[in-house]
């Protein structure tokens, strides 16, 4: 059973954190109610990319791959610098046959990842996705 726990927090005084509880519920694989959560937080902090890259990675696993992609381009006009939104952006894109637009951004993903904060699975599949992306240049 689901316990959401919006009315504890608010039951001591302070406000509800929705966001906490989206990313809870996403970790439950409750991805809807994970986005009723967010767009909860999203009122509150209309401007928080995080909330915004979360609900992406919700919408990508309901299948809402539009939605997803909306997400993430809003997180990345808030925070230009987030590798996890150049990232996920990029393979949205991707689905959608936009090579050259996915490998912008996972040229970007590259550029700001570092090793010691993103999974090295995750910088490893953008190298290897944007090689095949990218031929190689001709010799001369």
């Amino acid at each position: 059973m689901t316990r959401w726990k919006f009315w504890e927090k608010g039951s001591g005084g302070g406000s509800p954190d929705y966001y906490e509880e989206g990313v809870a519920l996403v970790s439950q694989e409750l991805y809807h109610e994970a986005l009723t959560s967010f767009r909860l937080a999203l009122k509150q902090t209309p401007d928080d990319a995080a909330t915004l890259e979360h609900m992406a990675v919700a919408y990508t696993h309901i299948g809402l791959a539009e939605d997803a992609g909306r997400a993430y381009e809003q997180a990345i006009e808030l925070r230009p610098k987030s590798p996890s939104a150049h990232y996920g952006l990029a393979f949205i894109l991707l689905k959608d046959e936009r090579r050259d637009e996915a490998a912008l951004h996972l040229r970007q993903f590259l550029d700001l990842a570092h090793p010691d904060r993103e999974d090295d699975r995750q910088i490893e599949h953008a190298r290897r996705t944007l090689s095949r992306l990218t031929p190689p240049a001709p010799a001369d």
